[in-house]
């Protein structure tokens, strides 16, 4: 032990840092490993057959070319799944392989195990499916009739939830009404890394499988029932993931490779090229909304009335969820006394549609915020200044009867926006590249008129509605050659956001530890939930936080047993009330390690009533603001976004650079939306299914950003955090959308916005 002295040593990389990412100089090289780049020994590749069809019956499968095949191990179908031919995330409606029926154009039908990726594509081509094609239906409104086909008959209807809002006075009356009809297009997360994933089998008869996903334990149970095996021996490990943004939190290829590396007692890995990537994974909800809004004359808001319509595709995925969000959030981030909305969500032979950064708030969002700069409009007042007057603040009530009960600085992010300096006016002669259509030469600056838009949304953090959400961590502080290491150890998924970074940097905060150990996720530890709904950085940040509290704890009751009046940890070494050096931490550790597993939860949430939709239903709510100055190219339609002004409250930015990223990749996914992305789904087949044809945001695309960050902690949270990464999502695409409207005069009711919506559009404001 040593004497008593000053203390001198600091730790850096703690929370409210920025320390570099321990991947990032792997990714930036080229030599990360994903997990498409799996490999083992002896290692089979699996293929897939998929239906050509929106919806069919199968009256055959014949497998016997495909088996004749050399080099072909097993070709499997519906009649070779072991336990429950059935999945998904809320409700268990999808199955493993087609049995009689496919609901959507690309459902798997067979899968195939060969020695070499091409063999096992041309057996599948060689599987023989003998298909009674049906009339698909395609239209959410159509599926919703009495007269409709019912796509899943045990379910009894094609309605997924009809989620209610009923608060205030049922008829009230206002001065000035505006109404609008809005439409939102099929958005892929457009991920780079295609599902992958290698199944390895196991001696006790179980299975590996190294998967690249966003719950591990939610793909364990789905995994294991699909398998009939108990969940002890289905282990999942994370792989290098490539994106995800809602895109791997169902399953994909994950029990189809179980399947064939069971079968076979062979590894088998499977690579989804990027054509079968869009058949293999959900996409953000297509929408229709019909909004109207009343105020009094000097613009205060009276009522909201919406109905909000939801296509959920062939199988419902986390669609009741969204369905819920979409109304809990629908009437956007405003005091409203009075508000009545409906949100469905619905069944059709369209792709299936699930989890996409912002779930549901997205939809709504660019319909509300349409709604009033309509209604600014109508009362002839500026935009921003309807929207401050009406703002949400600490202590207002939410449509569902829930009291903001934080920091809601709704008002001060629009102003931080309309405050920042606007970008220069344009001056011959101008550069190509700054223009719309850029180099392709089409303007030189005439017919170029610039516009500037704002939007503002709320999201909620986590999940909602009374699920119990929580996470898991394990810490373990120990004496590793001569100096004190603390290892984290959860199944929380590092899908790009930085969450491997933000462990260590709590562990450092909280033990006062340089060297951090991260341990690689999967499920030998409990789970951590979803890297989804912008919650791990609160609620795995909570767990890794709390356990480390109770390291800590053992650690100093340890020294105070050694006789030191010990009250905290900091710079490796042990001090007293007074921030005096007591102990090096390693001689108080000595041989002996201190470790402890936590489940942590946030306060608990509770389910909406059904009929009026009240309930304190969302643990938190996180805000974020944008004001966007486009050009538009009005005789051909062309736009570029010039500027994107951002401002968010994250309660605590507790990696600053990987907060401003968060919010520049939020912002890139929604002028994505604005201008550019859409799937394109005709009588339910998909038409362009690449990333020649699906157009996605590149450098090019992208503006600069001026980005304001506040810091209002939440005091529910860890550290006063918010969740950061779905905000910017929300309100950067009806920004930008007003932008175009205020430079051409159209009445843009439809994204993403084309060219022709601006050329011969059907009506002008």
């Amino acid at each position: 032990m040593t004497t008593t002295q000053p203390l001198v040593t600091t730790i850096s990389g703690g929370v409210g840092d920025s320390p570099p990412r321990p991947d990032g100089a792997q990714k930036t090289r080229g030599e990360f490993a994903y997990s498409s780049d799996l490999w083992a020994e002896d290692m089979l590749w699996g293929a897939t057959l998929r239906s050509p069809h929106p919806y069919a019956r199968i009256r055959n499968v014949d497998l016997t070319e495909a088996l004749k095949l050399p080099g072909v191990y097993a070709v499997l179908t519906h009649e070779d799944v072991p336990g429950a031919n059935a999945y998904g995330l809320e409700h268990p409606d999808q199955p493993v392989l087609a049995v009689d029926v496919v609901r959507y154009q690309g459902e798997p039908v067979a899968i195939v195990a060969a020695d070499h990726p091409e063999t096992a594509r041309r057996a599948a081509a060689r599987v023989a499916v003998d298909y009674e094609v049906l009339t698909p239906v395609t239209d959410a409104e159509t599926a919703m009739r009495p007269e409709s086909p019912v796509l899943h008959p045990a379910h009894g209807s094609n309605i997924v939830r009809h989620c209610p809002i009923r608060a205030g006075e049922e008829n009230p009356t206002a001065d000035v009404v505006v109404t609008g009809e809005y439409t939102v297009g099929m958005q892929d997360q457009a991920v780079l890394g295609p599902e992958s994933g290698l199944a390895v089998p196991a001696e006790d008869g179980g299975v590996d499988l190294y998967i690249a996903t966003q719950w591990l334990h939610a793909d364990q149970r789905q995994v294991a029932g699909a398998l009939g095996l108990d969940h002890d021996k289905v282990r999942l490990h994370l792989a290098g993931v490539g994106g995800a943004f809602g895109a791997r939190e169902d399953l994909s290829m994950q029990v189809h490779a179980c399947l064939l590396a069971l079968h076979t007692r062979k590894p088998v890995k499977i690579v989804y090229g990027r054509e079968e990537s869009f058949f293999g994974h959900v996409h953000r909800h297509p929408a229709r909304l019909r909004y109207e809004h009343g105020a009094t004359r000097d613009g205060d808001l009276v009522y909201v009335r919406a109905e909000i319509l939801l296509d959920g595709g062939a199988y419902a995925s986390t669609t009741s969820a969204v369905t819920s969000n979409a109304a809990t959030l629908g009437a956007g981030p405003y005091r409203v006394p009075n508000v009545r909305i409906d949100s469905y969500g619905v069944y059709t032979n369209n792709p299936p549609c699930g989890a996409m950064r912002g779930f549901g708030a997205v939809q709504a969002c660019f319909a509300y915020e349409s709604q009033m700069d309509r209604l600014a409009a109508a009362l002839g007042m500026d935009p921003v200044d309807l929207r401050v007057r009406n703002a949400a603040e600490r202590g207002t009530r939410m449509p569902t009867g829930q009291v903001i009960d934080a920091p809601a600085p709704v008002a001060e992010l629009l102003e931080r926006v309309r405050a920042k300096p606007l970008p220069a006016a344009p001056t011959a002669p101008r550069d190509l590249r700054e223009l719309p259509g850029g180099v392709a030469n089409t303007t030189h600056g005439e017919g170029v008129v610039r516009g500037v838009g704002y939007g503002v949304g709320v999201k909620n953090v986590g999940f909602s509605e009374g699920f119990d959400d929580y996470s898991t961590a394990r810490v373990r502080l120990e004496v590793i050659a001569g100096e004190p290491v603390v290892s984290v150890h959860t199944a929380a998924a590092e899908v790009g956001q930085g969450l491997v970074t933000l462990k260590a940097q709590i562990a450092r905060t909280e033990l006062g530890v340089q060297r951090v150990q991260i341990q690689p996720s999967n499920t030998f530890v409990g789970s951590a939930g979803s890297s989804s709904a912008s919650r791990q950085s609160y609620v795995t940040g909570g767990a890794v936080r709390a356990a480390c509290e109770q390291v800590r704890a053992d650690v100093l009751a340890r020294a105070v047993a050694q006789g030191l009046p010990a009250v905290g940890l900091a710079g490796e070494k042990v001090v007293s009330a007074s921030n005096e050096v007591l102990a090096n931490l390693v001689d108080v550790l000595g041989d002996e390690g201190v470790e402890r597993t936590v489940e942590w939860r946030h306060r608990a949430t509770e389910p909406l009533d059904p009929a009026t939709g009240q309930g304190f239903a969302h643990v938190q709510y996180a805000f974020a603001a944008h004001r966007a100055v486009v050009d538009v190219d009005v005789e051909l339609g062309l736009v570029r976004v010039v500027e994107l002004a951002c401002a968010q409250d994250v309660g605590k930015a507790m990696n600053p650079d990987a907060v401003v990223g968060q919010i520049q990749g939020g912002s890139a996914q929604g002028l994505g939306l604005a201008v550019m992305e859409e799937i394109q789904v005709v009588d339910g087949v998909v038409r362009n299914p690449s990333f020649t044809d699906y157009l996605i945001p590149t450098v090019l695309d992208m503006p600069p950003m001026s980005i304001d960050v506040l810091e209002l902690a939440d005091p529910h949270a860890p550290y006063g955090l918010r969740g950061v990464g779905e905000p910017p999502t929300l309100s950067s695409t009806p920004a930008i959308v007003s932008a175009i409207r205020a430079a051409t005069g159209v009445a843009l009711s439809r994204i993403p916005v084309r060219p022709d919506h601006i050329v011969a559009p059907d009506s002008r404001i």
